[in-house]
């Protein structure tokens, strides 16, 4: 077994000579895209071999004390070749089981910042006051990640809440934390307006998009119409006074239906024009990019339906029951009892048990 698997990871030395070397090309420098994705495989590759190291060390370990147990008559040496053994095939597993999840390739999204979206589903009032619950709920959980949140534009509910919201999320490893939370949010309680103390049960969809970069997509700048208007809200000395808010008009070719559609985006974000325009532009950016990688989803789906993130928005994935004080997650049969907190932001235990279902689908797909 260690052979076979030790014959996996041959060739990985030789790719990370060939990285050491390119990476100090002025060619390779000058061309930024490439030196990026060459550098992330190379500090990739240095964590993978160091790991290998210590893997084929433990296996001459466990071969130089089994040789002395074998010609070493001393009952102190011998225990202690025994306890050497027992060391390294503990720590073995656990080496290997690394090692593997190194060798699964990564989602290239994972590293991106996201664009959030929650939007009120089935429900009405309480739907949007659920909505606005999720959207407190990931601001706090972003908050201590140290992740940066702004919010785009938002449609409150008329007792309160979101009927839609959206916002960017900028930060280390963010779509590849946050994209298991695409999917339809239930939740079961008793609504404020409800006389008769009777559970209903409302949703909210929440959809995470990896923000798309400049190079991801082609938009013709000069076809995009620009419209200027005054901001609505709170006032302050110059929101309302100045056309600082934006919206953009774009006519784009869908890949999916081969149609022309038209794209409307406004962006009232920041006081600031210019400033509204680049994010209205980078969600424009977002939405192209995010219905042509879905595609990819699909194609990817159509042959190997992943349990745990599909991409498939409208699909149930956790219930909220306040009566029971509970969360469960549908998709790993995951159940928490701590609804206030969770609801407070501690959502990363369940995360975490979407990652590990997650890899542990992806080794058997490999075969590892």
């Amino acid at each position: 077994m260690n052979n076979t698997f030790l014959q996996r990871l041959d060739g990985f030395d030789a790719r990370f000579e060939e990285i050491k070397t390119l990476i100090t090309d002025p060619d390779v420098i000058a061309d930024q895209a490439r030196y990026v994705r060459l550098t992330k495989e190379y500090k990739k590759l240095e964590t993978l071999l160091a790991a290998t190291g210590r893997y084929r060390q433990l296996l001459a370990d466990i071969d130089d004390a089994r040789d002395l147990l074998e010609n070493e008559s001393d009952d102190e040496l011998r225990a202690m070749a025994r306890e050497q053994i027992d060391q390294a095939n503990d720590a073995l597993p656990r080496l290997e089981d690394e090692i593997k999840l190194m060798l699964i390739p990564e989602d290239p999204e994972d590293s991106k910042n996201v664009v959030l979206e929650i939007r009120g589903g089935t429900g009405g009032d309480e739907a949007a006051l659920f909505a606005g619950d999720l959207a407190r709920m990931y601001t706090r959980y972003c908050e201590t990640r140290g992740w940066d949140v702004q919010v785009s534009s938002c449609t409150e509910g008329a007792a309160g809440g979101y009927k839609e919201i959206i916002f960017s999320v900028t930060g280390d490893n963010v779509y590849g934390t946050l994209k298991y939370e695409s999917g339809v949010h239930r939740v079961q309680r008793v609504p404020a307006t409800e006389t008769q103390g009777r559970v209903h049960t409302s949703a909210a969809s929440v959809a995470v998009l990896p923000e798309a970069e400049p190079f991801d997509v082609h938009i013709n700048e000069g076809e995009i119409k620009w419209d200027t208007f005054r901001s609505s809200g709170a006032g302050g000395q110059n929101v309302n006074k100045v056309n600082s808010g934006v919206r953009l008009r774009y006519m784009w070719t869908n890949p999916v239906t081969n149609q022309q559609q038209e794209i409307l985006i406004e962006c009232t974000e920041t006081r600031d024009q210019p400033k509204n325009k680049e994010r209205a532009l980078a969600r424009l950016r977002t939405f192209i990019y995010d219905h042509e990688h879905q595609k990819y989803v699909d194609d990817i789906a159509s042959r190997r339906r992943t349990l745990v993130s599909t991409g498939d928005r409208s699909a149930k994935i956790r219930t909220y029951n306040f009566p029971q004080g509970r969360i469960t997650d549908h998709r790993i049969g995951y159940t928490i009892y701590n609804l206030p907190a969770f609801l407070d932001g501690d959502i990363q235990d369940c995360i975490d048990h979407l990652i590990v279902a997650e890899n542990a689908e992806k080794l058997k797909e490999a075969e590892l």
